[in-house]
């Protein structure tokens, strides 16, 4: 079996994170209990549970290629023609982006197209397309 990653996130209102994660971002809900569902998050396995006080937590920023971007997110790494798709689901939906689209560390090793989104419920999702083999570059010389 391929490794599968797991994150647990808090939301302040399962109704919302269901419809961001079902409706906005097309993922499948598994399993569902009070208080929490499971999302198929491109093939990872993240849990929301019902957690108000969490979710409300601040969120600091982190410097970001001549912006800033929210310090606590998460996300997935998609092949460029996906990111685009997603990119252009988003727009269509006339999403409020908290990292705008588009290419970031243009020339550099890091060089990635990103995106990055709240989902309405304390959190915010980042989407980013890279080649797998520069995932983890650095701009030090080889």
């Amino acid at each position: 079996m391929e490794p599968l990653f797991h994150l647990s996130i808090p939301v302040d209102d399962l109704a919302r994170a269901k419809a961001f994660y079902v409706d906005t971002l097309g993922c499948a809900v598994g399993r569902e209990t009070r208080g929490r569902f499971d999302i198929n998050f491109f093939g990872h396995h993240i849990v929301a549970h019902l957690s108000p006080r969490e979710a409300g937590k601040a969120n600091g920023i982190i410097p970001s290629d001549g912006d800033t971007a929210p310090l606590r997110h998460f996300g997935v790494i998609l092949p460029l023609d996906d990111w685009k798709a997603m990119e252009r689901r988003l727009t269509d939906r006339k999403i409020d982006f908290t990292l705008s689209p588009r290419l970031s560390f243009a020339g550099k090793p890091a060089e990635q197209h990103i995106m990055m989104l709240p989902d309405g419920c304390g959190n915010v999702v980042e989407f980013k397309s890279q080649p797998r083999d520069r995932v983890f570059a650095t701009d030090a010389p080889e």
